[in-house]
């Protein structure tokens, strides 16, 4: 399991396990907090073509999906 802290999200670097369309490597470039602190909105870009998705920063920890930083 990916360990991470949601006040460390933003501008964080994952590698995708099986790339879809060549798009392998991603940043977080937003997050967003409700009043409590929980995370509301996590958007992830791909670095190879600048396109965004909307995912739920939980689906990060896991290892068959998600690898911490660019590899």
């Amino acid at each position: 399991m990916n360990k991470i802290s949601p006040k460390k999200l933003l501008h964080s670097k994952w590698t995708a396990v099986k790339p879809v369309n060549k798009e392998k490597h991603f940043c977080v470039v937003e997050v967003e907090f409700d009043e409590q602190g929980n995370v509301i909105r996590c958007l992830i870009e791909a670095v190879y073509n600048q396109n965004q998705y909307d995912i739920h920063w939980r689906d990060l920890t896991n290892p068959q999906v998600w690898r911490v930083g660019w590899q």
